[in-house]
Order: structure tokens, then sequence, then C-alpha cells
């Protein structure tokens, strides 16, 4: 039976991060003035329908400043709230491989020059990692802890579709595959709650992304943001939001679904309370926090107790 470790019934990234490096590792966003293909016109306009227009990067720094000055004002602001703590620079707006490699390298070169960083996080999308852009990550990954974070969301294509998300689930696993080989960790996003989506279709993609046996797997809920496609067919009921109970339920099964090896990086999500039209109770993100760990001990449950192997 796997140890409870603060309360928690599942691998949490603050934990796993506490015993690689042992010491408080605090995670800045940046802002590295990424867009993406399915906003530039390259395969779409206007990105996948939950997308806000900061191009998810609403918590990240100000993309008129340098990678430097972006850290610095985060960092700053966080050593009063943990002391003795160092650092993993996330590149979160937009598709952070998006961009030509000397782009590329003068960014991610930058972040990791900084003081006390110990490694490097990088949000893309499957379909924007080239060949050289591969090896340099490679390169990076023999120097320094280096996690991509790939968006899934969703292992159903035809979900991927209503989303307009523009990319395919078989696109997913090459790029997967090519980064493990690599010797890459690979954090894999999913969204619960997209539209048309059941418990059993959320279940299908929790259990064949376990399957993978990827590092890391972050979890949250379809945030409904103002100025985005999703906020006018949520205005036209063509979208509904969890309540919290439901959530947690679905989260606990999800939970019990992954082995216990694989970290688990969020599972809940922030929007920005002056862009958040649903689901509001999400902005207690503690109060969801609180409610898995009162659900696991309630059912006796850890993470992995359900895990299947491969699908």
């Amino acid at each position: 039976m796997p140890e409870i470790v603060n309360n928690k019934r599942y691998h949490t990234l603050d934990n796993y991060y506490k015993e690689r490096f042992g010491t408080k590792i605090a995670k800045v966003s940046l802002n590295g003035g990424f867009t993406c293909p399915n906003r530039d016109g390259t395969k779409g306009f206007g990105g996948c329908i939950y997308c806000s227009p900061m191009a998810s990067g609403d918590f990240a720094g100000n993309k008129e400043q340098s990678i430097r000055e972006q850290f610095l004002a985060i960092s700053d602001s966080l050593k009063g709230k943990w002391g003795n703590v160092k650092y993993i620079p996330y590149f979160q707006a937009g598709t952070g491989t998006y961009a030509p490699l000397c782009v590329l390298k003068e960014k991610y070169e930058e972040a990791l020059s900084l003081d006390n960083v110990v490694g490097l996080s990088i949000a893309t999308r499957p379909d924007c990692i080239k060949n050289d852009v591969l090896s340099y990550l490679a390169e990076i990954n023999q120097r320094t802890f280096l996690t991509v974070e790939l968006g899934l969301q969703t292992i159903h294509d035809s979900t991927g579709d209503l989303i307009h998300r523009q990319t395919t689930y078989r696109e997913f696993e090459e790029c997967y595959f090519k980064l493990t080989k690599k010797g890459i960790a690979v954090c894999v996003h999913l969204i619960n709650g997209l539209p048309c989506e059941t418990h059993e279709m959320m279940m299908e993609s929790v259990k064949k992304v376990s399957s993978l046996r990827p590092h890391s797997i972050k979890l949250h809920m379809l945030h409904i943001l103002k100025d985005t496609i999703a906020a006018q067919l949520y205005a036209n009921g063509k979208i509904k939001c969890f309540n919290k109970d439901e959530y947690v339920a679905l989260i606990c099964d999800e939970l019990e679904a992954i082995p216990y090896e694989t970290v688990i990086a969020r599972i809940t999500g922030d929007g920005a309370a002056d862009s958040l039209i649903a689901p509001l109770w999400s902005i207690k993100k503690f109060d969801v926090i609180n409610g898995v760990d009162q659900e696991m001990k309630r059912r006796n449950a850890f993470q992995g107790n359900r895990f299947g192997g491969s699908v």
C-alpha cells in the first residue's frame, strides 16, 4: 500500500520535487511570446474553443518583459511565501516550441542561466516539435531536469474536432514516443468535461494515457472563460459544467486508474477570476483539493489501486 504523505493518497508533484531535489520547488510561469498554429492560420484561427485570448498564459509573466525580468518579478514574490526555494521556469503561454530553433535557444538558455534554477518545463502541442527542436531538447535533458508538457486533453478525435484541437491522438502518440525515446519526461494534459464527453469517455482517456506510463499527468476541468468559443456554447446551453461533488468523484475515479509511479501534476485548474464564467466553485482550489483528499479517504482508496495496465 502506498505511503500517505501530507494526507495525500496520490503521488503529488510537490512531493516528487522534494524527493528529487531535497527542497521546495516552485514553477515560475513565463510568457515567451509564442503563438500557436491553431491561432496564426497555419491550422486555424482563435485556438481551441476554451483557450483564452492570453493563449492559456493568464497567470504567466508579461511578454513585453525579458525572460529574466519576468522570472525575477515572479520569483521575488515567492521567496516570502516559501523561504528556501529553488525554481523551474515554465514556458506556459502559447505553444512553447512553436518558433525557430534560434529563438527557442535564446529564451530557454536565458531561463536556465538564472540563479537557483534546477530544471525547465515547456508546454506545447504534439504537432509542434520538429526534429531540430527534438535534438535540442534531448541535449537540454542531458544537463538539467526537463519536462515537456503535451496538451492532449482527450484521446477521442471526435471530441478533438468539437474543440477545434487541430491535431490527432496518433500525432500525440508519435510525439510522445519520440520524446520518451530520448529519455525526456513527458507530462500529459487532460481536460474533464469537454463537450459531449461521458464519464466513460473521460475514463478511457485516463486509462489509455496511463497505459503509456508517462512521467506525469495534469487533470483539470473545462473552464468557461470570457471571449472564447466555449463561452458562446455555454451561453446557448451546449456545454454544461460539473458541480463540485461530481468533479471530485470523477477525479477520484481517475486517480484510482493511474499507476502510483505516475506523478499527478495537478487535479484542478485555475481560471482568472476576472474572466471565469464557470464553474465558479473552481476558484476555491483548495476546497476542491480537500474534497478529493476526503473522498479518497472515505473510499479507503489510493492512486493506482484500480490500474489495469495496458489498454
